[in-house]
């Protein structure tokens, strides 16, 4: 069952890619719209992923410059291009997949593979607080004596907690969890903290 579920994740994450790169050729932002607020957590990574693209790219030159063997340069050609799209279908998903803000709730997104949202119903708070994360998950669950909290870091960072109001459950990709936090990386953590209790306060504020 682990084998097959390890397949079915990577066939998702392949679509996912290759969605990606033509939402990013396209100008579209899947969730975005009229009075939603999106925020960006890939600054940590463009560096890094631009690094790889530049790698790929001096690969291609060189595969064609100094393999002697047609078929060989052919197939290393095809890989190398298959390559080049997925890193940039990669980097695509981490700009078409933001974090939202809007009027249901929080939706803490990690490029294709993780959107998790939090309905404002169950957010107790909101607050801009740096934590380092032990492990490379995207998706890290730790549990202590006052629930569960997930963790949803950037290079094992996370820069906004969100506190719940006692255990609720919300879908992860491994399935449904009862969460009491939500902790996440956001490059402008303040700004995402400011507009969270902006729409937040909005909201009680038409409730009265």
């Amino acid at each position: 069952m682990k084998i097959v579920g390890g397949i079915r994740w990577l066939v998702r994450l392949e679509i996912g890619i290759w969605r990606s790169l033509f939402l990013w050729l396209t100008r579209r932002v899947p969730g975005d719209g009229t009075g939603v607020r999106t925020f960006s957590y890939a600054r940590q990574l463009v560096p890094i992923l631009t690094v790889i693209v530049f790698v790929s790219l001096l690969e291609l030159v060189v595969v064609h410059l100094l393999l002697p063997w047609a078929t060989v340069r052919i197939v290393l050609l095809v890989v190398s291009v298959w390559g080049l799209l997925w890193m940039l279908g990669f980097l695509a998903s981490m700009k078409v997949f933001p974090h939202l803000i809007d009027d249901a709730g929080l939706r803490i997104r990690y490029g294709t593979t993780t959107d998790i949202r939090v309905p404002w119903e169950a957010v107790a708070s909101v607050g801009a607080r740096r934590r380092s994360v032990a492990t490379g998950k995207t998706v890290d669950l730790e549990r202590g004596d006052e629930g569960t909290v997930a963790n949803v870091a950037v290079m094992k960072q996370t820069r906004v907690d969100v506190v719940l109001h006692g255990p609720t459950a919300i879908e992860l990709p491994a399935g449904t969890e009862e969460l009491t936090g939500v902790r996440f990386y956001a490059d402008d953590a303040r700004a995402f903290v400011a507009a969270a209790h902006e729409r937040h306060a909005d909201r009680g504020t038409a409730r009265r």
